[in-house]
């Protein structure tokens, strides 16, 4: 951090003002408050845990702020991503993110990639003089990439991650400690970690762990305490518990054990087998497990259902969103209860009586369907693995979601 006392600027009185609070503590005092306003930081996604990152970052007075994000505001999104509001619903995440930011503190400059961060521009972008990036991603195939890139640039990347009631915090430093690679050497498996989209998440957990990696890159720009170099702190909400475990640096880490300049980033949607960014308003699937599924519009499903046509809807989502939404007559087995089933039978178990599988007719003509088209491809293709005819099974095109959309635009959403 030593380039931070390069750029060092007096404070005006008004800033003296504004962040009295923090010269007057002895850990930061005049200089230090200079050194946050010297500071630049990139922050990667401008949602959950972006949100209170973005608000706390611009209170402290970091002078320069980086986002990088590419998606719009949604309703949804306001359960938890306490920077934005329903006048921003429908416009840039980065316009009303900066927005808001500026208001707070208008003596801030904030930096804005409207594009999705990828292996092309993570270098050019992460390379524009930033003393720290913090991840506020939420997707497998995005870390591994911001992890590689600060690993080959020497950045420290201040890692958070959510889900439901859990949160991770860490700070992965390959100069100083291991990194994300040290931790997690192999993604896992497709479809093992539901999304927050599909598994939910308590909407105050981001700011919980977001003010944390706020906390932690306030530290390491001061210089003060002890940041989580080599630790991951687990935050379980419901037991309110902490627990901080040890992570040490992987000799044979392929990023970090190697010279930065023989460190490539490669195509990580492919290396974590999922996608990373998706512009689509429905996330769709048109293939799973290396086969061809075919899809059916809701519009289709529909005329289906009113001219009687021999065909099953199957709805595939948990029992707790059936409560929230679901169309009339659709036969209600979720995704696990068919994987379960389907790993019975491929190792010996033929209880065909004792499992959903004995509700699945093999004759007929089967329309499956999720809340947007992931989880119904991923049963397509557990059903063709143990002898369903592909030919007769139809992912439908942006589930519930597009059925609510098109087709009954009373059915609540989620």
């Amino acid at each position: 951090m030593n380039k931070i006392h390069a750029r060092l600027a007096d404070l005006s009185h008004d800033e003296v003002r504004r962040y009295s609070r923090h010269v007057i503590m002895p850990e930061v005092g005049m200089e230090g408050q200079r050194r946050l306003k010297a500071s630049s930081v990139l922050l990667i996604g401008t949602g959950g845990l972006g949100s209170p990152l973005a608000l706390y970052l611009a209170a402290a007075g970091i002078g320069r702020i980086g986002l990088v994000d590419y998606d719009v505001v949604d309703f949804t999104n306001l359960q938890r991503q306490v920077i934005h509001g329903v006048s921003t619903v429908g416009l840039s995440k980065l316009d009303s993110a900066a927005t808001r930011m500026l208001d707070l503190n208008p003596d801030i400059v904030v930096v804005k990639y409207n594009e999705p961060l990828t292996s092309e521009n993570a270098l050019r972008i992460f390379s524009q003089d930033w003393d720290i990036v913090i991840d506020g991603t939420d997707n497998f195939p995005t870390r591994y990439l911001v992890n590689d890139a600060c690993v080959k640039l020497g950045i420290p990347n201040v890692y958070g991650s959510i889900f439901r009631f859990e949160g991770q915090l860490s700070v992965f430093y390959g100069e100083k400690g291991p990194c994300y690679r040290c931790m997690f050497p192999e993604p896992p498996p497709p479809g093992l970690v539901p999304s927050c989209a599909e598994g939910g998440v308590l909407g105050i957990l981001p700011g919980t762990i977001g003010t944390m990696q706020a906390t932690e890159a306030i530290k390491l720009l001061l210089g003060i305490g002890d940041p989580m170099i080599g630790r991951m702190m687990l935050y379980d909400a419901l037991e309110l518990s902490f627990h901080t475990i040890k992570i040490r640096k992987d000799p044979t880490c392929p990023v970090c054990s190697v010279p930065k300049e023989d460190i490539v980033l490669i195509d990580y949607e492919q290396f974590c087998g999922m996608p990373a960014h998706d512009h689509s308003e429905y996330s769709t699937v048109e293939d799973a497990d290396d086969i061809s599924i075919k899809s059916v519009s809701v519009h289709d499903m529909r005329a289906a259902l009113e001219n009687g046509d021999d065909v099953v809807v199957i709805d595939v989502r948990d029992p707790h969103e059936w409560d929230i939404s679901a169309i009339d007559g659709a036969l209600r087995i979720p995704k696990p209860d068919i994987q379960l089933a389907k790993n019975g039978i491929q190792a010996g178990r033929k209880l065909w009586e004792e499992t959903v599988l004995l509700e699945i007719p093999k004759d007929k003509t089967l329309y499956v369907h999720c809340r947007s088209g992931k989880r119904s491809a991923d049963s397509i293709a557990y059903l063709s693995e143990i002898g369903y005819d592909l030919d007769k099974m139809y992912n439908v095109e942006g589930g519930i979601l597009a059925w609510a959309d098109e087709i009954d635009p009373e059915m609540p959403k989620y």
